[in-house]
Order: structure tokens, then C-alpha cells, then sequence
């Protein structure tokens, strides 16, 4: 499992290209897609304590900077990518929606695999999909002078599901069996690595032929906007005073939304075409993620 822990950027894109150039080799995955995040959680949940989250509000101003940019920053830059690359007004829709959207599950496994604060990162994913019902429709009347409807508690028991349930079940084990936990602490986060490699490759064969017919510009504009998003939620945690942890933390909360909510309104009340920057961005950002990770991680060790 260390040598699935080193290699993991490696074993992701290498499984990204061969879900591309033979998408029926991963297609099998996607009934499994909420076990593997479930698998995920649980593994998350055996690391962190309940006093974890205590600490988060004594950090309560960096969850709402980071609530504050995603609904606001994100699909404020959608919009302006979009002007200045010319895209069609079909993908700039696309654009919003998806910087419109809450936090999602792939932040938290991001910054578990990192090491960073994942109680943290499970805070403001719950607090923004709390208030996506409500901003997220806002938000894209304001810009998009277009109306959706997005179901409260459909969201937030999704979230409730495959985050909270699993990472309560590992705070459980780990609190009454923390003997066993310590003795397999390192064979987890390899559990990991491979769960989110198969979740990758199969969203990867899911939306091949979209990838591999891709304008070059649009998956600019969706590399520029995760980017950005990741530095300007750096960034804004540094201004904050928090911890290099807490900010690569918040980085990870803004970069990546929660781009399969974005696709699925794309679908419901828009255009297919508005649909494309939601599925690319839920390919890339997660392999940024996984760069990001990697990088965090080696830094770390050399320290």
C-alpha cells in the first residue's frame, strides 16, 4: 500500500487513459461509486476525533470566507473566462453552474489523501450544500437571468449519506477500537488511493466520447477555473492567518465544486452542451486534486 501511496498520481492517469481509449474496462464501477465513496469516508472518519471538530469553530471565519467565495468568486469567474476565451453562451451557462454549486464529496477525500484538516473540509462542504438550495438558483437568476429548482433535502441526504454516515461509522471504530485502527492506519489511505483512481477512470469512460471530442479551448476555460479557484482560496486563508494545513484546506474547498450537481441541472434545464464544462470539470479536478495531493504530501515528508 506505500507503493500505491507514492505512485498514486501515476496509477490515476494511467487509468484515466486506458478508461478513454477503452471506456467497457471501467464502466463496470459506477454501481460501486457509492460503496467507494463510502469506503472513503469511513477511512476518513478512523483519522479524525470528535474534539477535530470542536477546533472548526474556533476556525468558523475561514468556513464562511470559503462559503462566501465559492458561491460568489466562482461563479463570478465562470462568467469571465468565459467572456475572454469567446466561448458559446451555452458552455459560459455551464461555467456558472458548476461555480455555483456547493463544495463536493471529492474536497474531502482530496484533503484526507493530502493530510490536511478533513473536519474542516467536511464543515464547509455540509455548510455550503446547506445553503446551495437556496444561493445556488439565486445566483443563477442574477447572472444568468435563467430560474431552477434545486430540492433541499435531495441534497443535503445525499451529502448526509455518503459523507456523514460512513465518517460517523469511523469516528465509532476508531474510538472503541483504536488498537486495531493504529495497526492498519497505513493500508487506509492505499484503500483510498484506489477507490478514488476507479471512481476517476469510470466518470473518465462515462464521458469519453465528450473528452476526446473536446474543444481545446473549453478545457482550458475549466483548468483556468479550477486553478483559480484553488489559488484564490489559498490565498484567502493566508490573509486570514490560518495554518499552511487549514489553507491548503481551503484551497481544496473552492477549487473543487460539486460539478455532478452542475451537470445535473445542465441536463434538467438547459442545453446538453451546457452539461460539457460540468463533466470535464469533474475529471479535472479531481486529477488536480490528486497533483496537489502528491505535491502537499511529498513536501511534507521532506520537511
Amino acid at each position: 500500500m506505500n507503493i500505491v501511496n507514492r505512485h498514486f498520481l501515476t496509477i490515476a492517469l494511467s487509468a484515466s487513459v486506458i478508461a478513454l481509449v477503452l471506456p467497457v474496462s471501467f464502466l463496470w464501477v459506477k454501481p460501486l461509486i457509492p460503496f467507494l465513496l463510502g469506503l472513503i469516508m469511513f477511512g476518513m472518519g478512523t483519522t479524525i476525533r470528535l474534539h477535530d471538530f470542536k477546533d472548526v469553530w474556533e476556525k468558523r471565519r475561514v468556513v464562511f470566507l470559503v462559503a462566501l467565495l465559492q458561491f460568489t468568486l466562482m461563479p463570478g469567474l465562470g462568467v469571465i473566462i468565459s467572456r475572454l476565451l469567446s466561448l458559446p453562451e451555452e458552455v459560459m451557462i455551464g461555467m456558472v453552474l458548476v461555480g455555483s454549486c456547493p463544495g463536493g464529496t471529492a474536497s474531502n477525500v482530496i484533503v484526507y489523501l493530502a493530510r490536511g484538516n478533513v473536519a474542516l473540509s467536511v464543515t464547509m462542504t455540509m455548510f455550503s450544500t446547506v445553503l446551495a438550495p437556496l444561493l445556488t438558483p439565486g445566483i443563477i437568476f442574477l447572472l444568468l437571468n435563467r430560474s431552477v429548482d434545486i430540492s433541499f433535502m435531495a441534497l443535503f441526504l445525499s451529502v448526509f449519506q455518503i459523507v456523514a454516515i460512513p465518517l460517523a461509522a469511523g469516528l465509532v471504530v476508531r474510538h472503541f477500537f483504536s488498537g486495531i485502527v493504529t495497526r492498519y492506519s497505513d493500508i487506509l489511505p492505499g484503500v483510498s488511493v484506489v477507490s478514488i483512481t476507479l471512481i476517476i477512470a469510470c466518470v473518465m469512460a462515462l464521458n469519453a466520447d465528450k473528452v476526446l471530442s473536446l474543444p481545446l479551448v473549453v478545457a482550458a476555460a475549466v483548468m483556468m477555473h479550477n486553478l483559480l479557484g484553488l489559488a484564490a482560496g489559498y490565498g484567502a486563508a493566508k490573509l486570514l492567518s490560518c495554518s499552511r494545513v487549514d489553507r491548503r484546506t481551503a484551497a481544496v474547498e473552492i477549487g473543487m465544486q460539486n460539478s455532478g450537481l452542475g451537470v445535473a441541472l445542465a441536463n434538467q434545464f438547459f442545453q446538453p452542451l451546457s452539461a460539457l464544462p460540468g463533466a470535464l470539470f469533474s475529471l479535472w479536478h479531481n486529477l488536480s486534486g490528486i497533483m496537489l495531493a502528491r505535491y502537499w504530501t511529498r513536501e511534507k515528508g521532506k520537511r
